[in-house]
C-alpha cells in the first residue's frame, strides 16, 4: 500500500520484504505474508498511527498483526526496512515477552548499524555518566530525538554484549531457549551465567570502559571543546581589551577645536 507517488518505491520494497533472509540467532526464514505501508512524512505516519509514532520516527512496525509502516522521506530505505522485518521475525520465533532495549537492540544489529555504537552520541552520554538501567533504557527509546540516539545505541551495545558473554559469542543460543518458551531472565542466566540483575552491572562496567573521555576525544569530542575554547577565548580577550581601552580613557581631557574665524590678509594693516 502506498500513496500514488510513492507506488513504485512500495513495489520495490515488497519484493524485498518477501526475499527470504537471516537473522541473527535464528537461521534462515521466509519473508511471509506482509502488510507493507509507504507514507510520504512523518504528518502522514503520525495519522495513521494516531499518533504513538514518535516525530523522528523513520518507520513503525507492528508484529501483532505483520505491518510496517516506513516513511518514503527518511534516509536508507532499505535497511530501515530490514530493521522493521527484524522485528517481525523475533517476534514471529519469540512466544514470549521481550524487554523493549532488546527487541529495538536486536533489530538494530540485524539491520547492521554498526555506527550507532561509534556515536558522538554513545561517548558523550557514557562521559557524563548517563547510563541508564535496562529498564530506564525502554523509556529513553521513546523519548527526544536526541536521546534516542544514545538510547539504540546503548541498546545495541547490550544485545552485542549477550552475544559475547556466551562461549559461542552468537545469541543462538538465547534464542534457543527463548524459542523454546523459556522466560527472558532465566534464559539470560542460563546462556550467560549472569542474572539480569547482575549482567546489567557488568554490561555499564564494559561501556564506561570502552567509550571513556579519551574515546569521546577521538571520536570528535575533541573538535567541540577546541571549538568552545576558542569562543571563550575570544569573548575573554573582547572584555580585556574593553577594560584596558577604558583604563587608557582616564585622566585624558578632548580638547575642542577652535573655531574657524574669517581668514587674514597679512598685508593689511590693523
Amino acid at each position: 500500500m502506498a500513496w500514488p507517488a510513492q507506488r513504485a518505491l512500495a513495489t520495490e520494497l515488497a519484493a524485498a520484504a518477501d526475499r527470504p533472509a537471516v537473522w541473527p540467532g535464528l537461521g534462515r526464514r521466509a519473508g511471509g505474508p506482509l502488510r507493507l505501508i509507504v507514507v510520504p512524512d512523518g504528518r502522514a505516519l503520525d495519522s495513521l498511527t494516531a499518533g504513538r509514532a514518535p516525530s523522528w520516527g523513520a518507520a513503525v512496525a507492528v508484529p501483532s498483526v505483520r505491518t510496517i509502516l516506513l516513511r518514503a522521506d527518511q534516509g536508507d530505505l532499505a535497511r530501515t526496512l530490514r530493521h522493521e522485518l527484524a522485528h517481525l521475525a523475533l517476534h514471529e520465533a519469540v512466544p514470549g515477552r521481550i524487554p523493549l532495549w532488546f527487541d529495538e537492540g536486536y533489530a538494530a544489529w540485524a539491520a547492521g548499524e554498526w555506527e550507532r555504537l561509534g556515536g558522538l552520541e554513545l561517548n558523550l552520554a557514557v562521559v557524563r555518566g548517563a547510563i541508564p538501567s535496562l529498564t530506564g533504557l525502554d523509556g529513553a527509546l521513546r523519548g527526544s530525538a536526541t536521546s534516542a540516539d544514545a538510547a539504540y545505541a546503548l541498546a545495541t551495545s547490550a544485545v552485542t554484549e549477550l552475544a559475547h558473554r556466551n562461549p559461542t559469542g552468537t545469541l543462538t543460543p538465547l534464542l534457543a531457549r527463548l524459542q523454546a518458551g523459556e522466560d527472558f531472565n532465566t534464559a539470560v542466566l542460563a546462556t550467560t551465567g549472569l542474572t539480569l540483575g547482575r549482567y546489567e552491572q557488568e554490561w555499564q562496567r564494559t561501556i564506561r570502559r570502552r567509550y571513556s573521555l579519551g574515546n569521546w576525544i577521538i571520536a570528535g569530542g575533541g573538535w567541540v571543546v577546541a571549538a568552545v575554547t576558542v569562543v571563550w577565548l575570544m569573548r575573554r580577550r573582547r572584555r580585556y581589551d574593553l577594560a584596558r581601552r577604558a583604563a587608557l580613557d582616564v585622566g585624558w581631557h578632548v580638547e575642542s577645536e577652535p573655531e574657524e574665524g574669517p581668514e587674514l590678509d597679512p598685508t593689511v594693516e590693523r
